[in-house]
């Protein structure tokens, strides 16, 4: 533990990624060019984007609470808002469930976000999503949006990608 914050060292992270691929580390988006590795070698939080979840995809309780948890971890600026969140879709998901594994998932996961390591309580969150279909069925009809509460502010409906645009092919002025 370090005398400053009480807190074990920090660790040295490894993190690889495609050419093109987004990781969000302490709130700042980075994409990279090319296929790369990177080292984090301070404490920082981060999320690779294949374990990023859009609003729109927020379409089950623990969805819900999973997208709260991620906006605590990635968008710092919006963390005091995205605990509020998290705390009421976690109160609703309680009272509405006697799941075992469903309640036991949420008290450790509640304790992973107080303990402000929301990495792993997404983790925890995502492996909690099996228990949730087998309780919510297959025949239960889904909502095609989120809750407006998920919805970031200053957007509506699905996230639309720009159109690729061809770059213009290099001129050979060789005759």
């Amino acid at each position: 533990m370090t005398r400053e914050t009480g807190r074990p060292p920090a660790r040295t992270m490894h993190l690889s990624l495609k050419a093109g691929e987004r990781v969000y580390i302490n709130g700042a988006v980075v994409r990279v060019d090319r296929k790369v590795a990177l080292e984090l070698m301070n404490d920082a939080t981060f999320l690779l984007e294949g374990h990023v979840l859009q609003a729109e995809e927020a379409t089950t309780p623990l969805r819900q609470l999973y997208f709260a948890a991620q906006t605590i971890l990635i968008a710092p600026a919006q963390a005091g808002p995205a605990r509020a969140l998290y705390a009421r879709i976690e109160e609703g998901i309680l009272a509405a469930t006697t799941e075992p594994a469903i309640r036991d998932g949420l008290a450790a996961a509640h304790a992973l976000v107080e303990a402000g390591r929301a990495f792993e309580a997404l983790k925890l969150i995502r492996s909690l999503y099996p228990a949730e279909a087998a309780v919510l069925g297959p025949s239960t009809p889904l909502p095609d949006m989120p809750p407006a509460a998920l919805v970031p502010p200053g957007r509506s409906g699905p996230r639309r990608r720009p159109p690729l645009r061809a770059r213009p092919a290099p001129s050979s002025d060789k005759a």
